[in-house]
């Protein structure tokens, strides 16, 4: 039998996904499952948006531009200058989700066996990413207790390397929630000028703050040639599955290169691009409704959990995840016992253990990550078991200092 690529033996498993056998095993035995372990929205994709696809007609479902339609880029434009980023349709390249746009940055800027930082805990995703590239994540740690703020300038320094060439960022951030400042950008903007680094800016969750404002990286000053924007739909439209993102740089030499793997991947989807151009023309007020329901239930998961005994959650400022830690030795296996286990009056939850989302092993084995991205009603169901689940766990830890170090307490 051929052997598999080492590429493939290291490819990491997904720490979002890899409880789903176990969380369909306890739907066929009639439990129903919570799923707070996966980003996907239950709030509706903007009806005209879809009206748009319903209601185009075409004889032939062409290839678009590689860089995807002019139109649709036009209208970016006019939505980015909205929030405060100045640039022009050239500099945008459609993509096949957020994800391509991640893993044309890594192709493109970097070399196999070159580094890049990024804070941890952090999208899990940037780890296949990074195996697919050939690249080296480097985690710089950032810790529940200061609610997972970034890390400070001497952290950043003691990670760098002669092959260190760019730092990543998630802001809002994917997994914790936390949204950087304007002073924590600096912090960035500088250590990137002094060591000649690109910075890849992870923006999915743009529209998603609570406290406090959102700072672009492209409003960074002196750094047009330094700095990479990776968009997506699938969080701002609730649009997941239409796998519509972006590529935005003012570096020419940057862009020109991306279009080179856009051309050789052909085009981006057609069918989303007409959806995403027709979601930019939504009013003004259209996410004002979406971020307020998302508050509330912000509000209301991070009430909840810290109401129980043992756990903590720090507020997060934006998206709509937030990590917990819990008194258990390895949420891996409370996780798993959740679904394989336990059920309360018929019901359970999925949760992602937050361990899959550090780089440096042995941390977040305590902790979850939770994503509200369910009603208030399902939210309060799911609050209900996992309160249920910590008093019925047989591996409970009950005594503060058995619980791991970097945690809360």
């Amino acid at each position: 039998m051929p052997e598999i690529s080492q590429r493939g033996q290291i490819m990491p498993a997904s720490p979002i996904r890899k409880l789903v056998p176990y969380a369909e095993a306890a739907k066929k035995r009639g439990t129903r499952v919570y799923h707070l372990n996966i980003g996907q929205p239950d709030i509706e994709t903007p009806p005209a948006a879809l009206d748009a696809v319903r209601n185009f007609h075409f004889k032939v479902l062409e290839y678009s531009h590689s860089g995807g339609n002019e139109s649709y880029r036009r209208k970016l434009v006019k939505y980015y200058a909205a929030r405060g980023i100045d640039i022009n349709y050239h500099q945008i390249i459609i993509t096949t989700g957020g994800s391509e746009a991640i893993l044309f940055g890594f192709l493109g800027c970097l070399d196999a066996g070159d580094e890049v930082i990024i804070p941890e805990p952090f999208y899990a995703n940037y780890n296949g990413f990074a195996v697919e590239a050939g690249v080296k994540v480097v985690p710089v740690t950032s810790y529940i207790d200061t609610g997972f703020a970034l890390p400070s300038a001497e952290a950043f320094e003691k990670a760098v390397t002669k092959k260190t060439r760019a730092i990543m960022i998630c802001n809002p951030n994917n997994p914790t929630g936390y949204l950087y400042s304007k002073e924590e950008w600096e912090t960035l903007r500088k250590f990137a000028l002094k060591h000649n680094l690109y910075i890849f800016s992870d923006e999915a969750y743009r529209e998603f703050c609570y406290e406090g404002t959102h700072v672009s990286a492209m409003q960074l000053e002196g750094m047009d040639q330094h700095v990479v924007l990776m968009d997506t739909i699938s969080k701002r439209y609730s649009a997941c599955g239409g796998r519509i993102g972006a590529f935005i740089t003012r570096n020419q030499q940057v862009h020109d290169t991306i279009m080179k793997f856009a051309q050789a991947r052909l085009s981006p989807p057609s069918f989303s691009q007409i959806l995403g151009e027709a979601a930019v023309d939504l009013p003004d007020d259209y996410f004002n409704t979406t971020r307020e329901e998302y508050r509330r239930r912000r509000d209301l998961i991070v009430k909840r959990l810290n109401e129980m005994p043992g756990v903590f959650c720090p507020n997060p400022g934006g998206a709509f995840y937030a990590i917990a830690s819990l008194p258990v030795p390895d949420a891996d296996a409370f996780c798993q016992w959740l679904l394989e286990s336990f059920s309360h009056n018929g019901e359970t939850l999925m949760l992602a253990p937050a361990s899959g989302f550090y780089g440096s092993p042995g941390l977040g084995l305590n902790e979850v990550r939770l994503a509200y991205v369910l009603n208030q009603q399902s939210i309060a169901a799911a609050m209900d078991c996992l309160q249920a689940a910590l008093l019925e766990y047989p591996d409970r830890i009950r005594d503060k200092k058995d619980i791991p170090l970097a945690s809360h307490y």
